[in-house]
C-alpha cells in the first residue's frame, strides 16, 4: 500500500475510460496519477484521534441543495466503538461530492480505496458519496439473489420503494441515506479492510525477500473473486451492526459536534 505504482493497474487504460470519447463516459482526470474519485473540488480537512489513531476527514463542498448524510461526528462516534485492530492504518475518510455523470453511470454509497492519492501522499481510505435526494434511483427487477438481498437492506434502511412493471424505484431521504452509509456502508468497507489486513498485512518487510513475500500475498488477495470478498464484507457488517445494536450504541441521533 505504500508503493503507489501498485495501487491501480488500470490507470491510464481503457478499463478506466481513458481514450474513450463518448460524452456519457466518466471524464478521466487531467492528472493521470489519479482516478476520477480522487479528484476533489473545494474541501476542508478535520483531524481527530480515534482509539489512538490519527484520522483525517476530508469534506468536499457539495452542490447547492445537497448535503453529506453522515457528519464527521457521526463517523467518529461509530469508529470509536469498532475494534481498533480492524482499521489499523486506515486513517483517511473522504466525504465526496460525485459529478453528475458519475451519479448516472456509477452510483455508489461508498467505496474502500487501498491506496488513495491525497495531497501528494497515498493512504488507505473510505469514501462516502453525497446523494442528490431529489432524484429517485431505480434497479431492474432482473436481479441475482445477492442483489435482491440488497433491495431488502435498502427497504430496512428506510428508503421508500415503489415497484413498477420493470423496476424497483427508490425515493431517498437524508435519514435513510445516513442509515445506509453509517450503519452498513462504513462497516462493510471496514470489513473489506479487515480481510486485507488478515491476508496481506501492512508490513512490507525490510529486506527484498520479505518484500517479495508480501507482494505475493498482495497479488493473491486481488485474485480472490469479488463475490467471495463481498460475502466476507457483508457478513462482517451484519455481525458488527448486530453487536453495536445489542450494546445500544447504534442507532443514534445525528451528531454535529465531537
Amino acid at each position: 500500500m505504500k508503493n503507489p505504482t501498485r495501487r491501480n493497474r488500470n490507470i491510464g487504460t481503457s478499463k478506466q475510460g481513458h481514450g474513450q470519447d463518448n460524452r456519457m463516459n466518466i471524464r478521466y482526470p487531467k492528472d493521470y496519477n489519479k482516478v476520477y474519485f480522487e479528484e476533489l473540488g473545494n474541501y476542508t480537512v478535520e483531524e481527530h484521534i480515534i482509539q489512538d489513531q490519527n484520522f483525517q476527514f476530508v469534506i468536499e463542498e457539495t452542490r447547492e441543495g445537497i448535503e453529506h448524510a453522515c457528519s464527521v461526528a457521526d463517523l467518529v462516534h461509530l469508529l470509536s466503538h469498532v475494534p481498533a485492530g480492524h482499521f489499523e492504518g486506515l486513517n483517511l475518510m473522504i466525504l465526496r461530492q460525485p459529478k453528475r455523470k458519475e451519479e448516472i453511470l456509477n452510483p455508489v454509497w461508498g467505496r474502500l480505496i487501498y491506496s488513495y492519492h491525497f495531497e501528494d501522499e497515498y493512504y488507505p481510505a473510505i469514501v462516502l458519496e453525497a446523494t442528490d435526494l431529489t432524484k429517485p434511483s431505480k434497479r431492474t427487477k432482473r436481479l441475482k439473489p445477492d442483489e435482491l438481498k440488497e433491495i431488502e437492506r435498502l427497504k430496512q434502511d428506510g428508503h421508500l420503494m415503489i415497484s413498477t412493471k420493470r423496476y424497483f424505484v427508490f425515493e431517498h431521504s437524508l435519514e435513510a441515506v445516513r442509515n445506509t452509509q453509517l450503519y452498513r456502508t462504513t462497516l462493510h468497507e471496514i470489513g473489506h479492510y479487515k480481510e486485507y489486513l488478515e491476508k496481506v498485512g501492512l508490513n512490507m518487510g525490510e529486506t527484498d525477500e520479505e518484500y517479495e513475500a508480501w507482494l505475493k500475498k498482495y497479488d493473491a488477495y486481488f485474485q480472490i473473486p469479488s463475490k467471495e470478498k463481498e460475502d466476507y464484507a457483508h457478513s462482517y457488517a451484519d455481525r458488527m451492526k448486530a453487536k453495536l445494536e445489542k450494546q445500544g450504541i447504534i442507532p443514534f441521533e445525528r451528531k454535529e459536534t465531537i
